[in-house]
This record gives C-alpha cells, sequence and structure tokens, in this order.
C-alpha cells in the first residue's frame, strides 16, 4: 500500500500540467550610488485555468516594496533610508494580487528599494505568476514529503550510530551508514530550512554552501561504503581519485551552487555504479538489486524536477543500502548462530576431554595398581582425578576463565599422569598475572600434547609457562622440555581445538604456533589488543 500511494505521489510530480501560462521579459534593473535600485518586468498573462486569487512569486535581493500595475502589493524587508539601515527582505518572497488586476494581458510588476549588501553577486531579478493558493501550497506538499524523509534518516542515523557503539563487533560499514543518514538529513535541513525561517538575502549563500559541502561529503562517503561494503581493491587510490574529482569540480564550478552539486550528484552517482558493476562481475549478494535502485534513481532525477528529484534519488540509494545493511545483518546473524553452535560443541569437547573410555581404562587401571601397592598413594591419586574433574566440570560452560584456575587444571592434570605413567612432572610458572582471562583448558591441551608426544629426560618432563605483554597484545609461552617423539605435530583435535576458542574468544586477533625447540617444545599463542 505505502509502495502504491509513494508511485502515486511521484506520478502526481510528473505529470502534472500548469495551470498558467505566461511569458516573463528579462527584468530591466536602474540603480543608483545610494545602493537604490529600480526594477521592472513586464509579465504577459495569456491563460489562467484557475478561480482562486493570482500570485507573485518574487526573486531578488534587497529589501524593497513590490508594485503591480502601479498598485502596491506587498514589501520584503525595509529599505534603507537616511538615518535608518536597510532591513534586508529574504530572496524569495509571494504576493497575492487583486482580483480586478489579474486579467489577461500585459501587466508591469515594479520592485522598487534598496540593496547594501552582496552588489557583487549580479543577482538578476525574477517574477513569476502563479495561483496564490498554489504558491502557499506547494511549500507544504514538499515539505510533507521532506519531513518524512528527514525524520526517517535521522532516526536510522542515530539507530545505527547506537548500534555501532554499542557492538562488539564494530562494523565500518554500519557506522558509514549512519554518518550516511545523518549527512542526509543534514542536507534536507539545509535544502528547506527557508521555508521554516526568513533568511536574509545577506546569508542566502551561507545556505547554499552548506549544501554543497554537505553533497559533497555525501559523494564521497556514499560510493567509499559500496567499496567497502564490496571490498573494491585498490581502496585508497579509488577514494583519492573520487576525492580529487570532486575537488576539481567545485573549482571549476566554484559560485555556481546548483550546477557544482548537480555534479557532486552525478560523479556520486557513477563511482558507485562503477563499484555495483565490480560487485556484479565477482557474484557478490545484492549488487543487481541495488544497481537496479541506482538505474531507478536516475530516471527520477531525469524527470522530476532539480531539487525535489535529486532529494528523492538519494532516498532511493539509501534504502539500497538498508538493504545491504539488512543482508549484513543476516550474514552476522548466521555467524552467530554458528558460534553459539561451536561454543555447544566446545563445551562438550572439554567435557569429552577426561571421559574417554580409553583415559578412564588406563587411569582406573593406574589406580587399581597404585591401591594394590600404597593404598595412602592411591587415595591422593583419587583427590588427584577428582580435584581435576571438579575444575573441568566448572568451567565447561565458561567462554573465559582466570588464568589462575587453568594453571590448576594443568597441575592437578601433571599430578595424575604422574600416578599414570610414574613419570616426576615439573610445572614452573613465571610473571604470570592471575586476573588475566583465557579459554579453558587449551593450556591443558597443549600439556596433554607435551606429555604425548615428549620422551622423559632422567624421568622427568619439565613444563615452563610463561607470559609477557607487548605494546600491542599480550603472550603466552608454554615451553615443554624433554625429547620430542617427532619433529613435526600436525596436533590433531587438540590444536583445532586451541585453535577453535581462540577464534571463539578473539576472532582473527590472535596467532598460535607450535614448534621444537633445541630443548623440547615450545607453543606460543599471542593475543592482539
Amino acid at each position: 500500500m505505502q509502495t502504491r500511494l509513494l508511485f502515486l505521489f511521484l506520478l502526481a510530480l510528473v505529470s502534472c500540467n500548469p495551470d498558467i501560462r505566461y511569458a516573463a521579459d528579462e527584468a530591466v534593473t536602474h540603480t543608483s550610488a545610494n545602493h537604490q535600485f529600480h526594477a521592472q518586468v513586464r509579465v504577459h498573462l495569456q491563460e489562467k485555468m484557475f478561480t482562486t486569487p493570482l500570485g507573485l512569486q518574487i526573486h531578488s535581493f534587497g529589501a524593497f516594496e513590490v508594485y503591480w500595475d502601479n498598485c502596491r502589493i506587498g514589501q520584503n524587508g525595509i529599505p534603507a533610508r537616511p538615518g535608518h539601515p536597510e532591513v534586508p527582505g529574504t530572496e524569495n518572497s509571494y504576493y497575492q494580487i487583486p482580483d480586478s488586476l489579474s486579467g489577461i494581458g500585459t501587466h508591469v510588476v515594479d520592485i522598487k528599494g534598496t540593496q547594501t549588501w552582496l552588489k557583487e553577486a549580479g543577482r538578476q531579478v525574477a517574477a513569476k505568476p502563479e495561483s496564490y493558493l498554489k504558491l502557499l501550497r506547494q511549500p507544504l506538499l514538499e515539505l510533507s514529503f521532506v519531513n518524512l524523509m528527514a525524520g526517517a534518516f535521522l532516526i536510522a542515523g542515530i539507530y545505527y550510530a547506537f548500534l555501532y557503539f554499542n557492538s562488539h563487533t564494530k562494523a565500518s560499514t554500519t557506522f558509514l551508514f549512519a554518518l550516511i543518514c545523518l549527512l542526509f538529513f543534514l542536507l534536507l535541513a539545509a535544502e528547506y530550512i527557508k521555508f521554516y525561517i526568513d533568511i536574509p538575502y545577506t546569508h542566502f549563500y551561507t545556505r547554499l554552501t552548506m549544501v554543497g559541502w554537505l553533497t559533497f561529503a555525501t559523494a564521497v562517503l556514499t560510493p567509499f561504503y559500496f567499496a567497502v561494503h564490496y571490498r573494491l581493491p585498490h581502496m585508497p587510490l579509488f577514494t583519492a581519485t573520487l576525492i580529487m574529482a570532486l575537488l576539481a569540480i567545485y573549482g571549476i564550478n566554484y559560485g555556481h551552487y546548483d550546477l557544482t552539486a548537480y555534479l557532486h550528484s552525478i560523479t556520486l552517482w557513477f563511482a558507485s555504479v562503477l563499484v555495483l558493476l565490480y560487485a556484479l562481475l565477482h557474484r557478490q549478494k545484492g549488487a543487481l538489486l541495488v544497481l537496479c535502485g541506482f538505474g531507478l534513481s536516475m530516471v527520477v532525477t531525469r524527470y522530476v524536477f532539480f531539487d525535489f528529484g535529486l532529494y528523492i534519488s538519494f532516498t532511493i540509494i539509501l534504502l539500497c543500502i538498508l538493504y545491504l545493511q539488512t543482508l549484513s545483518a543476516r550474514q552476522l546473524e548466521q555467524a552467530h548462530q554458528s558460534s553459539q553452535l561451536l561454543s555447544a560443541r566446545l563445551q562438550l569437547e572439554l567435557v569429552k576431554k577426561n571421559i574417554q573410555p580409553h583415559f578412564l581404562r588406563n587411569t582406573l587401571t593406574s589406580l587399581m595398581d597404585w591401591v594394590e601397592e600404597s593404598p595412602a598413594e592411591g587415595v591422593r591419586f583419587i583427590k588427584a582425578l577428582s580435584a581435576e574433574f571438579d575444575i573441568l566440570m566448572e568451567m565447561s560452560d565458561e567462554t573465559l576463565v582466570p588464568i589462575q584456575r587453568e594453571i590448576d587444571l594443568c597441575k592437578q592434570h601433571i599430578a595424575v599422569m604422574q600416578y599414570r605413567k610414574e613419570v616426576t612432572y615439573v610445572w614452573t610458572e613465571q610473571d604470570i598475572d592471575p586476573n588475566e582471562l583465557i579459554p579453558p583448558a587449551i593450556l591443558l591441551t597443549l600439556v596433554e600434547n607435551g606429555i604425548t608426544h615428549s620422551i622423559p629426560v632422567n624421568n622427568q618432563i619439565h613444563f615452563l609457562l610463561r607470559f609477557r605483554r607487548t605494546a600491542t597484545g599480550k603472550e603466552y609461552i608454554l615451553e615443554t622440555s624433554g625429547e620430542n617423539r617427532v619433529r613435526e605435530r600436525t596436533g590433531g583435535n587438540g590444536f583445532r581445538y586451541v585453535r577453535a576458542r581462540l577464534e571463539e574468544n578473539y576472532g582473527n586477533r590472535w596467532q598460535f604456533t607450535a614448534a621444537p625447540f633445541s630443548g623440547g617444545w615450545r607453543n606460543t599463542i599471542y593475543l592482539y589488543k
């Protein structure tokens, strides 16, 4: 239903016929040394297809009185006079013409006043007759749609800004979309604020300058968004070329505000289409639909009058970006669901690590031997095994645990293995911060790997855990001192578990290496800031 209403609204904009036919001569302006001017425009009314009062729209700088066939019909600002400075009027003003003077034929519009400022601008005086009711209604009709667009994108900009700053992932496209929405809101506000407040002609170009720079920023960020979203190669070169082209347009057409804004918008369109064509050639998701949206925006720009058509085109483009944001959100949701499944599998893997049948069988066999040979040692064996299981169960539902708990788990495990294998395992640690957090059982996995693949030297295996901070992150080094059974270890499920746990908690901000050294085997985990 909303789409149908929007279509009918656009159709009305492009298909409405003028309800008045006229011809207006070029204004003849006379100026004097004391800032006074007198402009005269001859208006030839040819046909009038309405019964409501006739209105007159004047475009002119200065403060002046307006006369229609020598009848004063209104005033814009207060002209300067001896002892009283000029009160500037607005660039655009409306007047109602008496019914007795609104007949078909030639009429003379006289504009008498002063222009104290911006005389060097050389702006021409223009007069446009129209239905007075239409002159009053037209801004309201435009504002009804503009307010809808501006409000929607203000809310979208604020929402996506909150989403970015409160998100763990900090996706750059989310921030860019929030920024583009807020820029578009400011662009609409700067363009249509003239209908809300009276802007003296002395600040006419101030508003146009604001509109120009907001258009410039939008023309940079919109193609840049697509380049980031679709991972365009040579992105710095693309962005630099785009900015240089926009600056060249600004410099060449300096002072031609409407033309500059139009050319900036066209540059935005072509730069974005180039990125979308690249994405389409590489079969990127959503590229075809967004490209069709850009085609529709160009059609709107072609057939709807410039200002309004331009902002409708921007709205279509922003809706295309919003579509890409929903695709990204769906991908993040799928990734989150996958990470939850991975976390559940890792929790199950953690529980299974020490309840595997061969582990229990070997452990219970060793326990029986110890109970028969030395009941006291057998009791200590049972306590060590129980303590290890207790710690494992405590951390089975955690994704991060204090490093001290992980160390306690490793110590309990080597105590159990010492009874099983009758080998002396020595644990040493250096510079450990007990408040640091680490994924559960990753050090335990590396200890198990060291026990399995190391041959004791003098019936001993030493484990040394070291920790250090750097400018870019923190590093854990676990060294197993012994004779390596094999020079190359694939790691099997153990290394896969370690990498999966690191990826679950740190994304791609980690590095894991495992390699032999002269005294045994060294495992290094580096966590980036």
